[in-house]
């Protein structure tokens, strides 16, 4: 069962006159996205593929998270991520070639958020709760996709697990 993983962009700054693509990192975001490195390494150390927001503050948490990965995988700076909608990122899911066996985005909410929520059709205790009421900066969910990434549908998908590390 192939993993999808999905990281929301660690806590960014509000710099007075930045358009909002090139917000960067704030100093919560750039000690938070190491930690989700760190938790990617224990549990997840090397997706197949990393489609991440081009934003300039999903670049960075990647960029971090990385860091604490025994081997970078490779990754692709996706536009269609940005301020991106759950239906719009399931059909960027679903172009994913088949013999990639974890996939791991990096971008923004809301749309991952219902994306955890539109995929999963299960999980443990109150998580899926916990997500649907707060999906934080930073947090990490893991789907378990019994399908192909094409055939993924709107509750074919499992949750193993939501974390929200900190640094």
């Amino acid at each position: 069962m192939p993993d999808l993983v999905i990281l929301r962009h660690a806590k960014s700054a509000w710099p007075p006159g930045v358009p909002d693509s090139d917000r960067p990192l704030g100093p919560r975001g750039l000690r938070d996205a190491p930690a989700a490195g760190a938790l990617l390494a224990r549990e997840h150390p090397r997706p197949d593929l990393v489609l991440c927001s081009p934003a300039r503050r999903t670049r960075q948490t990647w960029e971090l998270a990385a860091a604490r990965l025994p081997a970078e995988p490779p990754v692709r700076h996706e536009p269609r991520l940005y301020a991106a909608e759950a239906e719009e990122i399931l059909d960027l899911v679903r172009e994913t070639p088949a013999d990639v066996g974890g996939l791991l985005l990096v971008g923004h909410n809301p749309g991952l958020q219902e994306l955890v929520l539109l995929l999963a059709g299960g999980g443990p205790g109150d998580a899926l709760d916990r997500i649907g009421a707060k999906f934080p900066t930073s947090a990490v969910a893991v789907l378990g996709c019994p399908e192909p990434w094409s055939a993924l549908t709107p509750g074919s998908a499992v949750l193993k697990s939501f974390d929200i590390p900190r640094g």
